[in-house]
């Protein structure tokens, strides 16, 4: 009788609004925060200031919104070149390509930002170091940052879409005659394009995310500007809510974007389009006309080239001009693959005597602080007996991964129930962690939870729960893909034996879609490890928090410092990817390498 009644849609419901209603009466009417709210602090003129502050989140917004756009453009152009160099044929610039690609992906991108903030333009001459200052080299550090971050996992989007283009397309094509750039540019990445824009998709809001680290190199994008309301008028909770707010719809609207993308992309026959794929047709028109048009020119261009083919030609003049220009082409392509030869030789040279030009004392002589900072200490105050460095990154990995895991495991079997009374607090998780940048979930975590639960909680702890948090979002989006990516057949025999909902995924669905999430599983555990350096904001002793104090003291040699800290992220991160690249390949079924 009872489980007839909450099966219904209109029971649970009211069992959710129930909750809701409870929740809104204690946190609104009987819980004593000890703290006044006043929202008006974002919409009337400050006293103090003559300001209207809310002013100040449009600001950082409109930056936000600038620095997403530049550096999303950057990264899909670095994403393409780099992710066919994985695939090139010619060993240099797949080797480069291929270097790119695991050390950007495999350090951090706070530590990234300081390098190309502080210790870039010491090695630059005084003349083009002041120039750079003088144009906004905030602005600039932080674009170039994300740039190169996001365009090294775009690169591997990219490689793994042509990849998955069938082997056959691309001898048919050859054999049809047509060059490389033809093939590229008419077959291969049309189709593959196609396949990568939910992954690309996903980039491009992780680097609008991201951009939220800008704060730290000094521009003043959302966050920072929430940042400072609060250092202002003491109304974090105020200021730090309506960031969250303008992230999560930020979040959302780029996120509706490209669904509406993709459904455009994708080949349905009209009877079977919905209204979201009419929305999308409806939207792209105007952009379909355009390249309707541009592909007629292009024809009309080719026809006219067409005529130097060999099979045209009727004469030896024209036949002459054909030879030559197979000839130019060839000596085109030598020359650029000379010249990129030389240049990458330069730039082996270059970073060679740069290594060899540190100042390894420094390094020799603050190695251990890096590692495990004062570590043992007795002295009273310090945390974890003065543990601190690349050691205390490790346990707040360590930590976070073991506890997410069972959260994300846990909420993402719940985002898959057929039960809204499970469904909707997982999809409410997840959208609202997942919608925000981890630098305002770690800020949620530290300055507000103590005030929630009126329990002080240690920097250490307050970092490594809201990484906690936030990768279990992220960890039950990987285990409802895992799930639904079984075959409904499965669920139906298993149900059919008798078995009940629980068994049936203890033994029969888990065991299958483990097997299929663990390469996804081990890439967010590194990206864990990396996102341990963002507990530097709130002053963990971790890696990058020691390696800033040190730069701080030593103040002129910040190669040195970043350059040791960027290889020990590198060193730990890409040992995790080997196993993630191991365990993708025993699993996969296909084995073939596409080659362009």
């Amino acid at each position: 009788m009872w489980r007839y009644v909450l099966e219904k849609n209109w029971t649970q419901n009211l069992i959710l609004i129930f909750f809701g209603l409870i929740m809104v009466y204690y946190w609104g009417f009987v819980f004593d925060f000890g703290y006044k709210f006043d929202w008006s602090v974002l919409y009337t003129v400050n006293e103090t200031y003559g300001e209207n502050l809310g002013f100040y989140l449009i600001k950082g917004l409109k930056l936000t919104v600038e620095i997403s756009l530049w550096s999303s453009a950057f990264a899909l152009l670095l994403g393409i070149v780099f992710g066919l160099g994985r695939l090139s044929s010619f060993k240099p610039y797949y080797y480069f390509s291929t270097v790119y690609v695991e050390f950007f992906r495999n350090t951090p991108l706070l530590v990234q930002l300081f390098f190309w903030y502080f210790a870039l333009p010491q090695g630059l001459p005084e003349s083009w170091r002041q120039f750079l200052f003088s144009q906004n080299y905030e602005f600039l550090s932080a674009t170039l940052g994300l740039s190169i971050y996001t365009g090294a996992f775009m690169a591997e989007i990219i490689r793994a879409g042509i990849q998955s283009i069938p082997k056959g397309l691309l001898e048919a094509a050859y054999s049809s005659g047509l060059s490389y750039f033809q093939i590229l540019r008419k077959i291969i990445l049309p189709l593959a394009f196609r396949t990568i824009i939910p992954p690309l998709g996903s980039e491009f809001l992780n680097n609008m995310k991201n951009s939220s680290l800008a704060m730290v190199v000094g521009v003043p994008e959302l966050c920072w500007q929430s940042q400072q309301i609060e250092s202002l008028t003491f109304r974090g909770f105020e200021a730090t809510t309506a960031a969250t707010v303008i992230y999560l719809a930020l979040s959302l609207t780029i996120s509706g974007i490209l669904n509406l993308i993709n459904a455009k992309l994708q080949i349905i026959p009209k009877e079977k389009r919905t209204w979201q794929h009419k929305l999308a047709y409806t939207i792209f028109s105007p952009f379909d006309f355009i390249f309707q048009v541009l592909n007629r020119l292009g024809q009309l261009f080719s026809s006219k080239k067409n005529r130097l083919s060999p099979q045209a030609s009727k004469t030896k003049l024209e036949l002459f001009w054909y030879n030559l220009w197979l000839w130019t082409k060839k000596i085109t392509v030598f020359c650029l693959k000379t010249v990129f030869i030389l240049a990458l030789s330069f730039l082996i040279y270059k970073a060679i005597m740069g290594i060899f030009h540190l100042n390894w004392t420094i390094i020799e002589k603050n190695i251990r602080y890096l590692l495990i900072w004062r570590f043992p200490s007795n002295e009273p105050g310090d945390f974890f007996w003065g543990l601190g460095g690349l050691a205390f990154s490790i346990l707040m990995a360590v930590i976070a991964i073991s506890v997410s895991f069972f959260i994300g495991l846990i909420v993402g079997i719940a985002r898959t129930s057929k039960y809204r009374l499970f469904r909707i607090p997982a999809l409410l998780y997840i959208e609202l962690i997942r919608g925000n940048p981890l630098i305002m979930v770690i800020f949620w975590v530290y300055f507000f939870v103590p005030i929630f639960t009126k329990v002080y909680i240690n920097v250490f702890w307050s970092a490594t729960i809201a990484l906690t948090i936030f990768t279990g979002a992220y960890l039950a989006e990987i285990v409802r893909g895992g799930i639904q990516n079984l075959p409904l057949g499965q669920f139906e025999a298993a149900y059919s034996t008798g078995l009940n909902y629980f068994q049936t995924m203890r033994k029969i669905v888990l065991p299958q879609a483990l097997k299929q999430m663990i390469p996804a599983i081990v890439g967010q555990f590194i990206a864990i490890f990396k996102d341990t350096s963002l507990a530097y904001v709130i002053g963990v002793l971790e890696l990058t928090f020691v390696a800033q104090s040190l730069n701080n003291r030593l103040m002129i040699y910040p190669f040195e410092i970043y350059t040791t800290v960027a290889f020990l992220y590198f060193i730990c991160c890409y040992l995790m990817s080997i196993v993630a690249a191991k365990l993708e390949n025993r699993l996969k079924t296909d084995t073939f390498r596409l080659q362009m």
